[in-house]
């Protein structure tokens, strides 16, 4: 809204210039411009009237988004626009059912034919169409670039300035929908063009035609003549040659035209040769009248192509666009301050320009009237006795000056061939010279009859040969534009045709001055009355129109986007009489809006109005502003709108609008946070409750399912279990594969730890057979384990211990002590000596038994006293109690040996184990109860007898035994035992191994551990 960028004005400036607070002062008024310039806002309102400033580069501000932006939207509601203007006609014509016209003015290179271009383009995307009316609306979007290439031309200020006035009429149905609307396309380059001709329905011979044409004219200029005065011919012969082939004439009867005049009097026909001037003058004639009329050609071509035949509405309205250059000036001073008169609460001074136009076209004293007068007076007529008659006539005019009648200062810059008009613009000189020339710019008959018997069809439509017979004088230009301005081809099929003002570009030189005035003198003389008549008939159509107004201003001279040329837009903001239409603006309201409107943004400032108001709009905003504090001058209410009179209300109550944005924003966060937590927690709840009925369903689901899924299995497996003992079949198959695969469970889960573990769970019938082959694979997958682990210094141990066992356990009392103890290669530390009993008296010696790996030595110190071959080693004898004492019988036979040996050892079982492995007399080792006999020599033989006692002794009984007293065995400890049974565990398991390995097996085992006690000795 306009409002909302109040608070920005001091950077960007006012939306509206009616709130200038300064608003007489035209340096403010430029400031505005250019603050709103610099920030490319290039659109600015002086109320209703839209101002443009040319930005000279693209801008992002006409896309589709834009469009719909302003689609059907208040006009202050959103930021000035030329979308507004079209928007706001379009609703007006709809609403109020009259017709509308945009009226866009401006000098060449302010924007104007791209204002009207946007216009278009809006009513192209925002009104419904039909398919016949897309087609011609594709015809009239190609048609502006026909039109600006034959139309258009560079001038000083603008390299392609439009040539030609254009008044269109956009008619619409009863429902609204545009017939013909167009978005122009802005590029004239030959392509284009091209196809343009082809979309709007041109053949390949009309357009080989049409620029045929077009180069006869170029050729035209390049005639160049030359001879003596009254026998003038042409100097080149090509240039003829072309313009036959290209007019499709004779080349003979062309050079003739154009070097003689044909003259009837009398009924007689007699040619009459043209002086070099006069030549010179028909060539351009006949080049204006070739291009004139092509282009008129050309006009009703396209309006022919753009008939809309659909005649099922016949009501229908019209908003009228006209892009003329000038025309501001006559609208502004005749149209809109009348328009305005009823806002104005005192008189505003303006200049009335009423009487500048009188000046010009008054019948019989206007400058036109004299102008025609002196073309048409017989006699010597020239440029300097029209500016005579001037002087003579409207001399004593308040706004007319020449250098004759001009004061002594005005005449040294004044010419003598000039007069001046005192424009409410600004002053202006007009040079006489070349006046009466132009207007008696002529064409001749011979040449129209050359042109009539062209080959060429165009020409053929543009020259009549129904002006061969016309007795007047002819009318070049007058013909070309009343052609234009009376057109019998409806573009709509709704009605007469509009009334385009399209001047001809033969009248192109004489378009370039910014005055209306100007351009009415340049004309030929039939072309400036017709100029004139046409102009009332188009101010006729404009003044049945509610008008709106664009004011396009170019920035700079040099067409450079971001320039901003003070002066020459100050000349523009005087010339189109911005001003004073400011002036005349702020003479009535500065603001005014809706109620709803301005309460809507401006209730929050009153406790009474905020945050809604319940009563009549005209009561709250009554209560508003006395709230507000406005004073009854500076504000009046009305049926619908309030009115304000003074920027500067508006300016403090928007900045009380600004201050009080903070506390409402304090409020509305406080409420907006309170609502969206709430908000927030009452969709949490929600989703929770949501949830947890949800979850709670998909239990109650996979409870239900569950049951029926335990329901069934116990019913599979009940019958399972009747069908038990009968051929796998399909009541009995879950079960037996239930049984099975629960015993393979069970069998996982308790396997067997070690060799020595024998548990094994018990199979089902059916896996008796596998259940035993697992345990076999079992087994002997945890003996190869363990094998592997072992040592091999280790393994020779636990063989010793194993023998050991085999022999001694629980057949000897003191076999449990020895089992913790290892096994030692050799016990000769000086400690561990071993007595020896003699066969007669049993006294006991010590000596070292040494182990060979053929014998068993007997060593005192370091004398041999016995050697006892394994050979001749009987067995070995050794009680069951706890004592140390063993026998080694040797054989009788034997003269070496004097009898049996008898030994007593600390570590008897280590002793007895070793000499029973190297003399390998394993199964040769007796455990004797109670005595032991033995052999002394020569047939005698010895007893010993043996007996428990607290105490160990040995000694010689009275009988002749030897009795040995054995302690008894004592119990173990916590420790000892532990140690003991892990120990036994390791015999047990070694021993399982033997039984369990197959004899290879066994052999390697054992081999190399017998191999190491060859040629070793062994003590014990």
């Amino acid at each position: 809204m306009m409002e909302s960028a109040l608070t920005a004005r001091d950077r960007v400036g006012v939306q509206d210039f009616v709130l200038l607070e300064n608003f007489t002062s035209e340096a403010a008024f430029i400031e505005n411009l250019r603050k709103r310039f610099k920030e490319n806002l290039i659109y600015t309102y002086i109320g209703s009237v839209l101002v443009s400033v040319n930005p000279y580069k693209d801008l992002e501000i006409y896309t589709k988004n834009h469009m719909e932006r302003y689609r059907g939207v208040n006009f202050y509601e959103v930021s000035p626009h030329i979308y507004a203007v079209a928007d706001n006609s379009y609703r007006s014509m709809r609403t109020e059912r009259k017709d509308q016209c945009i009226l866009i003015s401006g000098e060449s290179g302010a924007g104007k034919t791209e204002a009207s271009k946007k216009i278009l383009q809006y009513y192209a995307f925002t009104c419904p169409a039909s398919e016949q009316v897309q087609t011609i609306k594709d015809r009239l979007l190609q048609s502006n670039p026909v039109l600006e290439a034959f139309g258009n031309a560079k001038t000083l200020r603008n390299d392609n300035s439009s040539r030609f006035g254009k008044y269109m009429d956009i008619q619409f149905d009863f429902k609204g929908n545009c017939p013909k609307v167009s978005s122009i396309n802005d590029r004239s380059d030959w392509k284009m063009v091209r196809k343009a001709l082809t979309v709007i329905g041109f053949n390949e011979n009309d357009v080989e035609e049409l620029l045929n044409i077009i180069a006869s004219v170029l050729h035209l200029g390049n005639v160049q003549y030359g001879g003596e005065e009254g026998n003038v011919c042409i100097t080149s012969d090509t240039q003829i040659k072309y313009l036959a082939r290209l007019l499709g004439v004779n080349g003979a009867v062309l050079t003739e035209a154009l070097t003689h005049k044909k003259i009837i009097a009398k009924g007689e026909e007699l040619m009459s040769p043209l002086n070099l001037e006069q030549a010179s003058s028909a060539r351009d004639a006949l080049s204006k009248a070739v291009y004139g009329r092509t282009f008129t050609w050309l006009v009703n071509k396209i309006n022919a192509s753009l008939t809309y035949t659909d005649d099922s509405h016949k009501n229908y309205s019209v908003i009228g666009l006209l892009d003329i250059y000038g025309f501001e000036v006559f609208q502004h001073n005749r149209y809109i301050f009348v328009g305005l008169k009823v806002w104005m609460w005192e008189p505003v001074q303006y200049f009335n320009n009423k009487i500048i136009c009188d000046l010009v076209e008054e019948k019989f004293k206007g400058i036109i009237s004299i102008l025609d007068e002196e073309c048409l007076r017989p006699g010597d007529a020239s440029d300097v006795t029209f500016l005579e008659k001037l002087e003579d006539t409207v001399g004593g005019h308040a706004h007319f000056v020449t250098h004759k009648l001009a004061d002594a200062k005005t005449r040294k810059v004044m010419g003598r061939d000039e007069f001046r008009l005192l424009h409410y613009a600004g002053e202006v000189n007009y040079n006489v010279n070349g006046f009466l020339d132009k207007n008696n710019d002529l064409l001749f008959r011979n040449l129209k009859e050359v042109m009539c018997m062209s080959e060429n069809k165009i020409l053929n439509q543009c020259f009549d040969r129904e002006e061969l017979s016309d007795k007047k004088r002819p009318e070049t230009a007058s013909i070309c534009v009343q052609t234009l301005f009376t057109s019998p081809v409806s573009t709509s099929g709704y009605g007469p045709a509009p009334f385009p003002i399209l001047f001809p570009p033969s009248l192109h030189p004489f378009l370039t001055s910014f005055s209306l005035f100007f351009v009415c003198l340049c004309l030929p003389f039939q072309a400036a009355t017709q100029f004139k008549a046409s102009l009332a008939k188009l101010m006729e159509i404009l003044m049945s129109k509610e008008p709106s107004y664009v004011r396009c201003i170019k920035p700079n001279d040099s067409k450079q986007a971001g320039r901003f040329d003070e002066v020459l837009i100050r000349h523009q903001v005087k010339y189109l009489g911005l001003m004073e239409n400011l002036r005349v603006r702020r003479a009535g309201f500065a603001y005014r809006r809706r109620y709803e409107v301005f309460l809507q943004r401006y209730k929050s400032l009153c406790p009474d109005t905020w945050p809604n108001w319940q009563g009549k709009l005209a009561d709250g905003v009554a209560t508003l502003v006395k709230h507000l504090g406005y004073k009854p001058e500076e504000y009046k209410l009305g049926r619908s709108k309030i009115f304000i009179r003074f920027p500067k209300t508006l300016f403090a109550t928007e900045e009380a609008l600004e201050t009080r944005k903070h506390s409402l924003a304090t409020k509305l966060q406080a409420g907006w946070r309170g609502y969206s937590q709430k908000s927030k927690y009452q969709k949490l709840r929600t989703s929770a409750i949501a949830i947890q009925a949800w979850w709670r369903g998909i239990l109650a689901r996979r409870r239900a399912q569950r049951r029926r899924q335990a329901a069934d299995t116990i019913r599979r497996f009940i019958k399972g279990f009747i069908y038990r003992y009968k051929e796998r079949c399909p009541e009995n198959e879950y079960f037996l594969d239930y049984v099975r695969y629960s015993f393979l469970m069970k069998l996982h889960r308790n396997l067997p730890k070690n060799v020595l573990d024998k548990s094994w769970p018990t199979p089902p019938a059916a896996l008796s057979e596998a259940s035993e082959h697992l345990r076999k694979l079992c087994m002997q997958n945890m003996v190869w384990s363990y094998c592997k682990k072992i040592s091999p210094e280790w393994k020779h141990q636990m063989e010793q211990k194993m023998i050991a066992s085999e022999l001694f356990k629980d057949k000897k009392d003191n076999y449990p002590q020895s089992v913790p103890k290892l096994f030692v290669s050799t016990r000769l530390n000086g400690e561990d000596i071993n007595p020896k009993y003699d066969r007669k008296g049993y006294k006991a010696r010590p000596r070292q038994l040494l182990l060979t790996a053929n014998s068993a030595v007997i060593i005192e110190e370091t004398k041999l006293k016995q050697r006892i071959d394994y050979g001749a080693l009987k067995g070995i004898s050794v009680s069951s109690l706890s004592d140390g004492l063993f026998v080694l019988h040797v054989s009788s036979d034997d003269n070496k040996q004097k009898g049996d040996v008898v030994l007593q050892s600390d570590h008897v079982i280590e002793t007895l184990t070793k000499i029973a492995i190297c003399s390998d007399k394993i199964n040769n080792i007796n455990i004797n109860q109670g005595s032991i006999t033995f052999t002394v020599g020569q047939g005698k033989e010895g007893i010993i007898d043996f007996t428990p006692g607290s105490e160990l002794l040995v000694a010689k009984a009275k009988n002749g035994h030897l009795s040995v007293v054995s302690l008894l065995s004592l119990p173990h400890s916590q420790s000892d035992e532990v140690f003991l049974n892990g120990s036994q565990t390791e015999l047990q398991m070694m021993a399982t191994l033997t039984h369990i390995l197959d004899t290879r097996t066994y052999v390697l085992l054992t081999s190399p551990i017998l191999q190491s006690h060859d040629r070793r000795p062994r003590s014990a």
